[in-house]
């Protein structure tokens, strides 16, 4: 190759290299250029997005979003005929009105006084659902009142039906006819929710309508003793009186709670149902009027330390069986009082707030696996399951449990005694006596409690009491099924 040649490649090479080189910087300059769009397009859609203003990771005002959402929040106002006057027994136990003669012998000396009527009214918060006008509210709300008016915040009110409640989640479903679509709330997703995410409360406090308060999650599954579905978010956002039915927003705008409850002696301690639970129960509700929940026919309670001890199991997990109502679901399968129901359909039962809701949820009708523990032993029962009557509680009485001794004194229930107290029959031993301090008191068992059980042997006369208290003498702990009115739990007296 003549250097004449080799001039030209290296020319020819020189070019290619050069306009590799611009096509490179061409290509780079626009893909930055493309990038730099992409961001700032992105930046403008999440600020359409967000209402919320947020600087250095703090919300700096809520006012856009408070706008917004206002118009979906109501103000309710109930009615409710009161009725007083005349005189009522203070003493309500029929083993008192069976000495002083009931109310007969208190007119006797106080005389017939007139019953009056008043009209009580009361306030709340509600939020629209539907542009049709269904609302969302607590129960405790409206219950028992004669009439509701919804007040929108355009200043418009309208009568509003009931057209379901729940007292047990404390839900309630009201309708009005509005003349033209209304504004409504979107309903989110509480189980997202974690604890320190901002949270907006609109409501009615104190009769004050459209007021706004702001906060954060404190906590989440908070049982507060309200009912046996027990499962609240806690806030800081400032709850009062009229507060009760209005929604809890997130930042994105969407309802993740009811308002329900305040702690009175706190600050700063308020309670909302989660969101998922009432659009779980909104079906039923709107459909059926009521809420329709699966039953075992079993009362249970908590294992305690002491208890998890006495039955020798080797954690304090699950529900154990206190009562096992006849012929109810439970009986038939051969579930019995002292079992320990560990599974249900392959979810764990840690506690008995696990067991309710796991129960609620099934459909009735429709069979269940329920694995339990007895004398230490699995077992596995299939369980149909009903309807849950409104009249019977799921979880029984939990009292405290600690002591050294028994000091209690038991006599056998006579024809007279259970006639007297309305018991179906006459087997067992009532207390008749608690030492003030002792085990028996420590234990939480009370003077008129029914014995049932002790340890494993079932209690049906004061012979058997004593026989079993006799042999039960050198143990530590003694495990007693101890019947309360209609409920029944295990107590447990140290010695």
């Amino acid at each position: 190759m003549n250097s004449e040649d080799t001039k030209k490649r290296k020319r020819f090479l020189l070019v290619l290299v050069s306009f590799l080189v611009v096509i490179f910087i061409v290509s780079f300059v626009g893909t930055v250029h493309f990038s730099a769009i992409s961001l700032k397009v992105s930046s403008r859609d999440a600020m359409a997005a967000s209402t919320v203003k947020v600087i250095n990771g703090e919300p700096s005002s809520f006012a856009d979003l408070v706008e917004k959402l206002k118009p979906a929040v109501v103000n309710i106002s109930t009615t409710k005929t009161i009725t007083s006057g005349g005189f009522r027994s203070p003493l309500n136990d029929p083993r008192f009105n069976k000495f002083f003669g009931g109310d007969d012998f208190f007119k006797k000396f106080f005389g017939d006084m007139p019953e009056k009527q008043f009209k009580q009214r009361s306030l709340g918060s509600g939020f629209i659902i539907s542009e049709d006008g269904y609302i969302f509210t607590n129960n405790h709300v409206i219950e028992k009142a004669d009439k509701i008016v919804v007040k929108l915040s355009s200043g418009k009110e309208y009568d509003a039906t009931v057209k379901g409640r729940d007292k047990n989640t404390d839900i309630a479903l009201l309708k009005i006819e509005p003349d033209n679509g209304l504004p409504v709330v979107r309903l989110g997703d509480s189980s997202k929710l974690r604890v320190g995410d901002w949270v907006i409360a609109i409501g009615n406090p104190f009769g004050l309508s459209q007021t706004v308060t702001a906060g954060i999650v404190s906590a989440k599954g908070r049982v507060i003793g309200a009912g046996p579905y027990d499962d609240f978010i806690q806030t800081d956002a400032s709850i009062n009186p009229g507060n009760s039915g209005g929604p809890l927003f997130s930042l994105d705008g969407e309802v993740v709670g009811i308002n329900t409850a305040i702690v009175a002696q706190g600050q700063g301690i308020g309670f909302a149902i989660p969101i998922d639970m009432a659009k779980d129960i909104l079906p039923n509700l709107r459909t059926k009027g009521k809420v329709v929940r699966g039953w075992l026919g079993v009362s249970v309670q908590g294992i305690t330390e002491d208890i998890a001890k006495n039955l020798k199991l080797k954690t304090a997990e699950g529900a154990l069986v206190s009562d096992v109502f006849k012929g109810d679901p439970a009986e038939k399968a051969g579930i019995k009082t002292g079992d320990v129901i560990i599974e249900i359909d392959g979810k764990i039962v840690k506690n008995t707030h696990e067991l309710i809701k796991i129960v609620a949820g099934v459909a009735v009708g429709e069979k269940v696996k329920i694995k339990i523990l007895r004398d230490g032993k699995q077992k596995t029962f299939t369980v149909r399951v009903t309807e849950r009557p409104e009249s019977k509680d799921l979880a029984g009485v939990e009292p405290e449990e600690s002591g050294k001794y028994f000091g209690m004194t038991v006599q056998g229930i006579t024809p007279e005694i259970a006639e007297h107290l309305g018991l179906p029959n006459i087997t067992g031993v009532i207390i008749a006596q608690v030492k003030n301090g002792g085990p028996a008191d420590e234990a939480g068992i009370q003077t008129g409690d029914i014995v049932r059980r002790i340890n494993k042997s079932e209690i049906s006369s004061l012979k058997d009491y004593q026989h079993v208290m006799a042999k039960a003498g050198s143990a530590d702990t003694v495990l007693v099924l101890i019947q309360r009115g209609k409920s029944k739990f295990f107590a447990v007296i140290r010695k």
